[in-house]
């Protein structure tokens, strides 16, 4: 009696494991979230099956069809979109099917931000400007715990990927500029990897009119920090021809 929790990725079916694909197709009872998932995906899983969007669905009756699907011997498939592990919400499910003596595992799937960052065709990393990667989200009806807020965030200079904000990006941009400067470069990536894809670039000076001109205002991820900017050059020193490694000697 297993409930499989499955990241969907961020929209093109090709982006899925293949862990994910084999469970999708041999899946008999699905819970899914809506249209965060793309058709494309949702075609991966038999016609038989018994499907439920859980965007119309309280966590109560979400769980109540895994149990029971679960109890019946059916291959139960929760499928989130992007990575499970990030907004997914499945903490809530895990701890009530704990409650319920129901087993589960986690396939893990492409996020959006990677999505995004492929989009852009960046390194989010870039030596000597950042070496870290933010993941977070703008206050809103969620509020976000003490120290956590952008602000607080942007005084390490990180690389921020920031979900679920587009709709407030021009708070998003209040709190990052005193500490990024508004030349330092962003980008609002629109449901990455989708066939309506769109990629707004631009600084913290303009991004946010920017993606209200383009009438973008959901479903986008915003990027923001100087590892950006392609015309810095720098470079990682790993395949430098005087640096040695365990598989490679200097010169």
């Amino acid at each position: 009696m297993t409930v499989h929790f499955v990241g969907a990725g961020p929209g093109a079916a090709d982006l899925i494991t293949v862990r994910a694909a084999r469970l999708l197709e041999r899946c008999d009872t699905l819970v899914y979230a809506g249209s965060l998932v793309s058709d494309e995906v949702l075609a991966l899983v038999p016609a038989r099956a018994e499907r439920h969007d859980s965007a119309s669905m309280t966590l109560e009756q979400i769980v109540e069809v895994m149990t029971r699907a679960a109890a019946e011997g059916k291959l139960v498939v929760r499928l989130h979109s992007g990575d499970p592990s990030l907004y997914g919400a499945i903490r809530e499910q895990m701890i009530e099917l704990d409650k319920r003596g129901v087993s589960y595992d986690v396939t893990p799937g492409v996020s959006s931000f990677q999505a995004a960052a492929a989009a852009l065709k960046t390194e989010l990393t870039a030596p000597e400007i950042s070496q870290t990667v933010i993941l977070t989200r703008a206050a809103g009806r969620t509020p976000v715990p003490a120290g956590q807020e952008l602000a607080a965030l942007a005084a390490s200079k990180a690389t921020l990927c920031v979900f679920l904000s587009v709709d407030k990006i021009a708070s998003v941009v209040d709190e990052l500029a005193p500490a990024y400067g508004a030349q330092c470069p962003a980008a609002v990536v629109y449901r990455a990897s989708w066939p309506d894809e769109a990629v707004i670039r631009g600084t913290l000076a303009d991004i946010a009119a920017k993606t209200r001109g383009a009438n973008v205002n959901r479903t986008g991820m915003i990027v923001v920090g100087w590892a950006l900017d392609k015309q810095v050059e720098t470079a990682s020193r790993l395949y430098a021809g005087d640096f040695a490694h365990g598989y490679r000697r200097e010169g």
